[in-house]
């Protein structure tokens, strides 16, 4: 997984609310338990003017202009502005996969889904709870202004605006030091593994009956 510790990219708005997890990656593209391959087909529905399938090259496949992300000014987006309740709906792990998988490192709500705000932190994706008056006006300058960015601080805990004014954000300790050093739950396991092997040898020298063949 990779480290999130301080991060800067150009924001993109998507107004509206409820964006659930089937209009995030839908269903038909659900054919790999592979974390990567999913980001052609992120929003597939809003992107897109056609119906995609399964296996569908999307090159060649027409775009939808008015879709935000389809936009010139919002080309090489990394950070997402979105509405209330986000990824609610289903609880598939292909969510948070597709959107990192796009280059989405961070997504900033007044609030999410609650298995989809987990599934983000398990999968390097940095879901940020700000006010809606905060959110409201992060839309604002956004629109406003063509490659608007922000920067990212989560060692301190911080959206930093380009006027330089801080947002303060609340995040688990737990979930901070996981982005932080890039630990997902099978790295959390690595850092654990000389006691794993310790344990092992003792239980083959104890219990020599349940290593046999």
């Amino acid at each position: 997984m990779k480290k999130f510790v301080e991060h800067q990219g150009i924001v993109a708005p998507l107004d509206r609310a409820n964006v659930d997890t089937d209009m995030i990656i839908p269903k038909q593209f659900l054919k790999s338990i592979k974390r990567s391959g999913f980001g052609p087909n992120l929003f597939d529905e809003l992107r897109y003017l056609d119906e995609g399938q399964p296996d569908q090259d999307c090159s060649g496949r027409p775009l939808n202009p008015d879709f935000v992300l389809n936009q010139a000014r919002y080309q090489g987006t990394s950070i997402l502005l979105a509405r209330a309740n986000f990824g609610c709906g289903s609880s598939r792990e292909h969510a948070p996969w597709a959107l990192e998988d796009f280059g989405i490192r961070a997504i900033l709500a007044p609030s999410f889904a609650d298995i989809f705000f987990n599934n983000s932190f398990k999968n390097g994706l940095l879901p940020i709870i700000l006010t809606e008056a905060e959110i409201d006006q992060l839309f604002r300058e956004v629109e406003a202004v063509p490659g608007y960015q922000l920067t990212i601080d989560l060692r301190n805990q911080a959206v930093i605006k380009p006027d330089g004014s801080r947002l303060p954000f609340e995040i688990d300790e737990f979930r901070k030091h996981c982005l932080l050093n890039g630990l997902d739950d099978i790295g959390l396991t690595l850092e654990h593994a000389q006691a794993i092997r310790e344990y092992e040898a003792q239980r083959q020298q104890t219990a020599p009956w349940l290593f046999s063949n």
